[in-house]
């Protein structure tokens, strides 16, 4: 038995090292997802030890003393995203419909029929807009009867699981549909007018995560989203960025991400809102994101019905404030040299 216990705790606490590596390659990324499933694991180890009597062996000692280790960094990496942790997004007080916009976000599944399960969920959230991600031809034309509701549109459907249609009830400006990276994988920029006037810079985003049979390699989805965060972080306007990221909440990547953009990141101090794999619980993350700049506060946010896809849609509700800007600025992260150097360095990555 402590032989076996030993095994157990020399692979969770690899599963906890190997993403300490800082290579681009899908088997060091992979491990960068599972952070509340290792924490789990490591518990569940310690909780057998204990049960076992607290075997006296030095070894199994030692890696007890490690494990107790493990479970400390892991609960410290995911205690932002807990309702422990300060919301970095404060919530909204005033309620101004004119400066309000409402976001659904939604990776539909590119082989998933449900149509109208979609359909029902759009018109029950009645966001003001709307990112359907993994559309092709039959997805385009099976929801064209938003088009009424949300007059203003942009529409990429494609059939290598990349495909967006981006609906909007609020005029749409200077919208361009680019391939920043990958020709194939495209991303959607546009400005959206709310009933004030007042305009938001829109990123619309879903790039290849590092899985075999999809990329080997993160460097194309850092490259994109190192990108689009320089870009943001040169805009004087309020900003959102929403999509499928394909990676998750507390990577190194988005950490970055966030600090080279100076955005926010609404789910930091108020729950993981796991959006993917919604067959299999234990086996949850949050992919899809809507991080914003400080301009805005948050009204709410929460997870929608499944409608047969692989992901959870995600609802949020955001205030622009005036000032907001100025009573959020100690929430931003901040960047050092050696972030800057790093995001250049992904950004003029080879691809």
């Amino acid at each position: 038995m402590n032989n076996a216990l030993m095994l157990a705790g020399i692979v969770i606490l690899c599963f906890t090292l190997i993403p300490l590596i800082r290579h681009d390659h899908w088997t060091f990324r992979v491990f960068d997802y599972p952070r509340l499933q290792k924490l789990v694991l490591t518990l569940a180890w310690i909780g057998v030890y204990l049960a076992m009597g607290i075997p006296s062996e030095t070894t199994v000692a030692v890696m007890a003393v490690l494990m107790s280790i493990n479970a400390i960094y892991l609960f410290y990496l995911i205690f932002p995203f807990t309702i422990l942790a300060t919301k970095q997004v404060q919530k909204a007080t005033l309620n101004d419909q004119d400066n309000s916009i409402s976001i659904l976000i939604s990776n539909v599944y590119e082989d998933n029929d449900n149509i109208a399960g979609c359909l029902n969920v759009v018109n029950r959230c009645n966001a003001d807009l709307v990112l359907l991600l993994e559309t092709n031809d039959k997805w385009a034309a099976g929801t064209q009867t938003l088009d009424d509701t949300y007059p203003h549109q942009v529409k990429v459907p494609l059939n290598n699981t990349y495909g967006m249609l981006l609906f909007s009830k609020y005029p749409l400006h200077n919208a361009t549909v680019r391939c920043l990276v990958e020709e194939d994988i495209p991303s959607i920029r546009c400005l959206v007018e709310l009933p004030s006037r007042k305009k938001v810079q829109v990123y619309a985003v879903h790039p290849t995560p590092p899985v075999p049979n999809e990329n080997p390699r993160s460097t194309e989805r850092d490259k994109e989203l190192l990108i689009i965060a320089e870009e943001a972080s040169k805009t004087k306007l309020p900003v959102l960025v929403m999509g499928d990221l394909n990676d998750v909440a507390w990577s190194y990547t988005t950490t970055l991400f966030l600090k080279i953009s100076g955005l926010l990141d609404p789910r930091r101090g108020r729950g993981f809102f796991n959006t993917f794999h919604a067959h299999y619980p234990f086996l949850r993350f949050p992919l899809d994101h809507a991080f914003i700049s400080p301009h805005f506060k948050l009204k709410t946010i929460r997870k929608e019905d499944n409608f047969d896809s692989d992901h959870f849609p995600i609802f949020a509700q955001l205030q622009y404030e005036r000032n907001a800007d100025e009573e959020q600025e100690d929430a931003v992260l901040e960047a050092d040299a050696d972030d800057r150097e790093t995001a250049a360095e992904k950004r003029h990555a080879d691809t």
